[in-house]
């Protein structure tokens, strides 16, 4: 079956022009016009992918992703007609996936489509090789955090850690080359993808979000260290 999309755009003709563009593509595409309609759609629907502006009547854009990332792992993009790093920040720590300034090429918003749907294909290809009964465990420990790599799950001072999908990952490619100075391409290549048109800044959006729950003081971090002009090394 096809990839499910949802738009949430309240512009008339960009939402129109999105809905045919995609659907195009061959996606099956919803779409609503505001945040209120966002999150009760989303819900019913449970989509593949939700396109998502951010300045929305009723929830903005910011608030309707909040909601939405506590209740599923839907990739998100964002779009903001906002030039804004602040905006760009605060829409990935709220749990947006990746983001798009407003105006746009369908062309670069169709790459960043497909770049989503492989990215989620590979996280659901990891889980259904992990998650297998004949699986044995596999962990990472280092002293109070423990990465448990066959069910997915991270646990500090044995607490279940709440980590979004990229979140995880990020913290498991670290763990797993323990010591290693790795620059923010290195890293934006191999969980992004070589062809993300993203940016590293992204990288660093990520590594602040993971140190705010892993760290005892983000200020002075013990485990994901900055690496002058370089990247980041995580101690364990």
């Amino acid at each position: 079956m096809p990839d499910t999309i949802l738009v949430v755009e309240d512009e008339l003709a960009l939402r129109e022009t999105l809905v045919y563009s995609l659907k195009k593509e061959g996606y099956t595409v919803d779409a609503v016009s505001d945040g209120h309609l966002a999150v009760e759609t989303a819900r019913k629907l449970k989509p593949d992918l939700i396109l998502l502006d951010l300045m929305l009547p009723g929830l903005d854009g910011f608030e309707v992703c909040r909601i939405l990332r506590k209740e599923m792992i839907t990739p998100i993009l964002m779009l903001t007609a906002r030039d804004d790093e602040v905006d760009r920040v605060v829409g990935l720590e709220v749990g947006a996936d990746d983001y798009l300034t407003k105006p746009f090429s369908m062309r670069e918003l169709l790459a960043r489509v497909k770049a989503q749907f492989r990215r989620s294909r590979l996280l659901q290809e990891e889980l259904r090789k992990t998650g297998g009964p004949k699986e044995k465990p596999q962990k990472l420990v280092f002293e109070d955090l423990i990465i448990n790599m066959a069910r997915r799950e991270v646990t500090l001072n044995e607490e279940v850690l709440s980590l979004q999908p990229q979140e995880y990952n990020l913290l498991l490619f670290f763990a797993e080359h323990k010591g290693q100075m790795l620059s923010r391409e290195f890293i934006l290549e191999r969980l992004w993808g070589w062809d993300y048109v993203g940016d590293s800044r992204t990288v660093d959006v990520h590594v602040r979000w993971l140190r705010k729950k892993i760290e005892q003081d983000t200020s002075q971090p013990k485990r994901i260290i900055t690496v002058r002009g370089g990247g980041y090394r995580f101690e364990g």
